[in-house]
């Protein structure tokens, strides 16, 4: 009997065992496919020591356009065309996503080499050594040679950002293309259906095009004032090689301490939130305001270095609801493309801010700058 009752006991203990197993595995997410996922949302550390990762999947993004079938008119052939261009644009786009992250690998690398070396030296003089040691001037002379290859990278982005740019024009007259071929005549229901499809592809790859063209500005932004600041801090480690004695980091980060501190309240030129600095009226298709805008806006640092500046994106609040927030979209990338130019000519990214706004007292496009 005793024999009995512990042979039901460790069948009953099994019993509940399998049934916590098979619980913990309906209740848990599996882990399968974990350390894919942590690959394809990689980290990649700029010089700066920000982290960048890709916040979407441009592969899957820029995937070949298909459903497009032929319908034997001249639309039909019209949106077969466009859709080659299309996916043309999307491969070029996805090529060159690649290249940019490929880029930033390289960057890194390259800065890590220059860090051990400077901190090699550093170390050494630390501690203590001759005037001049030639040992020292070859590892200064090596990371020099390390950080130009970082300013090599920069001018990598800077050819990237121009294709990348290219990309930005040939998907703007794509779109327009395809708006304009809504209103050819000859055309069935099946062409605007495939119409209406190319037109959103096409949205959402200028949406993509854009975000990309961001990440190359801030990239360059990041690399160039990452080159600029360790150039000053190598002169300095040259003249601390030469004296054989370490005498800390340049002076160059005085200089924009004492820039980056608040101006006298004397010397402030008064904000003026009411009045924009700078109207860009986007009327045209292609809007030449960089030299304009640059004269402004220099003119304003000359008189108050710590200005910082606003730009909106104003609307005309009229038309169908459709047409104001159709004209709000253009709008705001055209608000974009001005912060991108002023982070292009040297504005810190933190001192710029974008922002949307409706008026019935304009009657196109516009871009207001003001300053704050």
């Amino acid at each position: 009997m005793a024999v009995r009752k512990t042979y039901l006991a460790v069948i009953g203990a099994a019993l509940m065992l399998g049934g916590c197993s098979f619980s913990s595995e309906a209740l848990w997410p599996t882990l399968a496919g974990e350390e894919e996922a942590t690959q394809e949302n990689a980290v990649v550390s700029d010089p700066s020591g920000a982290n960048t990762t890709t916040s979407y999947d441009v592969a899957a993004s820029t995937a070949p356009l298909t459903g497009v079938s032929q319908t034997g008119t001249f639309v039909g052939s019209k949106v077969e065309n466009m859709q080659q261009e299309l996916n043309r644009l999307k491969a070029a786009l996805n090529e060159h996503s690649n290249e940019l992250q490929q880029l930033r690998g390289q960057t890194v690398s390259h800065s890590q080499a220059y860090h051990g070396t400077v901190a090699a030296i550093s170390a050494r003089l630390q501690v203590g050594t001759t005037p001049g040691n030639p040992v020292l001037v070859q590892q200064w002379n090596t990371a020099q040679g390390e950080l130009d290859r970082v300013n090599d990278d920069i001018a990598a982005l800077n050819s990237l950002a121009n294709k990348v740019a290219a990309d930005s024009t040939l998907s703007t007259f794509l779109l327009e293309s395809v708006r304009s071929a809504y209103q050819v005549s000859g055309a069935i229901d099946e062409d605007h259906r495939q119409l209406a499809l190319l037109e959103d592809e096409t949205n959402r790859t200028t949406v993509l095009i854009d975000r990309l063209l961001n990440e190359i500005s801030e990239s360059l932004a990041r690399q160039t004032s990452y080159v600029s600041t360790e150039r000053a801090n190598l002169n300095a480690l040259a003249l601390a090689v030469k004296n054989g004695e370490i005498f800390g980091d340049s002076l160059s980060k005085r200089v924009f301490q004492s820039q980056a501190a608040p101006a006298s309240t004397g010397s402030r030129m008064a904000a003026t939130s009411d009045r924009p600095l700078v109207v860009i009226r986007f009327d045209t298709a292609s809007v030449k305001y960089e030299q304009a805008l640059y004269n402004a806006v220099n003119r304003v640092l000359e008189r108050r270095p710590q200005a910082s500046f606003d730009v909106v994106a104003v609307t005309p609040n009229r038309g169908t609801p459709a047409q104001v927030a159709l004209n709000a979209n253009k709008s705001k990338r055209n608000a974009q493309a001005v912060l991108r130019s002023l982070t292009d000519m040297g504005m810190p990214s933190s001192r710029v801010r974008a922002s949307d706004a409706t008026s019935a007292s304009v009657s196109a496009n516009e871009v207001h700058v003001f300053v704050r």
